[in-house]
């Protein structure tokens, strides 16, 4: 156990690292906040990077299809953590790329209301909680991932991240994505959540021998096989399962090039 909680910490104590490097060297940054355990871990982490407060706007860009539970969710610690939060909305799906299979077309509405929300608000650095283990695109990431003036991403042409030292320097007309979680798994998440007693969403717990891995919309979001109605029973089974998290997302089971074309095109 103090093997894990030293774990624990060294995490915690880069992630903190990360978002104050990036507040610092940046002038106007936002968290991404998905509403799902891997967003709120960060507003957890920001808190605790910033001494109880978030100095920055906390975004949520909404495709009005999330379950009514994670609405409530943002209702109610909105206000409780005290955050400065945007609310933007989504285009409709005849507004993004027609030749994406389905659940990717419609997972691609975040991609462009984000774009529109960018233009808006003039960010030039964005908070995302993505994790290398939830995806092989997003494995590819860096910690401080530039984006194009388009936005898009090139997955060929990342900068090298050594000795902690991070290239912060935002390129004209385009902005950074920060992923300060990035080097998390899904069960660092878990643990730290119940060390933490960071509030988790009922939906990740077993309803009728199904819960929920990963949050999206729920038309293309599906509960997997689980009893695990605890935080100690969802840490136990994540210990030794070998399915993947995002099984439960109909988008990751489209054509195989359909998530890249997703990444670079500047999706989370």
């Amino acid at each position: 156990m103090s093997r894990m909680m030293d774990r624990l910490d060294e995490l915690e104590a880069q992630s903190v690292y990360i978002l104050r490097e990036g507040f610092a060297k940046l002038d106007r940054i936002a968290l991404l906040w998905s509403l799902g355990k891997d967003s709120n871990v960060m507003i957890w982490l920001a808190k605790k990077a910033f001494f109880g407060h978030v100095p920055f706007p906390v975004m949520h860009v909404d495709t009005g299809k999330k379950f009514p539970e994670m609405y409530a969710f943002r209702e109610r610690y909105a206000k409780e953590w005290g955050l400065n939060l945007i609310l933007e909305d989504c285009p409709p799906i005849d507004s993004v790329d027609p030749t994406l299979p389905p659940a990717a077309r419609s997972a691609a509405r975040k991609t462009e209301g984000l774009k529109l929300a960018l233009a808006k608000h003039g960010f030039d650095g964005l908070i995302a909680g993505i994790r290398r283990d939830e995806e092989a695109t997003r494995a590819k990431e860096r910690f401080f991932s530039p984006r194009g003036a388009a936005y898009g991403w090139d997955v060929k042409d990342q900068p090298p991240e050594l000795w902690d030292q991070f290239n912060t320097t935002v390129p004209a007309g385009a902005h950074l994505r920060i992923h300060p979680i990035l080097h998390w798994t899904e069960l660092d998440i878990w643990v730290y959540t119940r060390r933490e007693a960071i509030p988790a969403m009922s939906l990740y717990f077993t309803k009728g021998g199904k819960r929920y891995r990963s949050l999206g919309d729920q038309d293309i979001t599906f509960p997997v096989p689980s009893n695990a109605s605890t935080l100690d029973e969802i840490i136990e089974e994540l210990a030794r399962t070998r399915t993947p998290e995002r099984s439960g997302r109909a988008m990751d089971h489209e054509s195989e090039d359909a998530f890249e074309r997703l990444r670079a095109g500047g999706y989370l």
